[in-house]
């Protein structure tokens, strides 16, 4: 870098950086609803418990999702820091 300024490249990579970032934490919250999805229909929950379940299941793929996203972002931060 030159000055604090950061070139057309690093400004692509962190681009692509950023939106592989989202894409997989969007895979992983999905993922982790799913698995509740899946969990309510296979169980033929109902009710109250049903609904407990899949909030749960949002919840937890939720924190998974910003988990991913803050993951990926520090990485590749990082990498970027030490000159990789």
């Amino acid at each position: 870098m030159d000055m604090g300024r950061e070139s057309r490249w690093e400004k692509d990579a962190m681009t692509v950086e950023i939106v592989f970032a989202l894409v997989t934490a969007v895979v992983l919250a999905a993922a982790v609803f799913a698995v509740a999805l899946v969990l309510v229909l296979v169980f033929d929950l109902a009710g109250s418990t049903s609904k407990g379940v899949l909030t749960g299941g949002a919840m937890a793929g939720a924190a998974a999702g910003v988990w991913r996203l803050v993951r990926v972002l520090y990485r590749f931060d990082a990498e970027r820091r030490n000159g990789h």
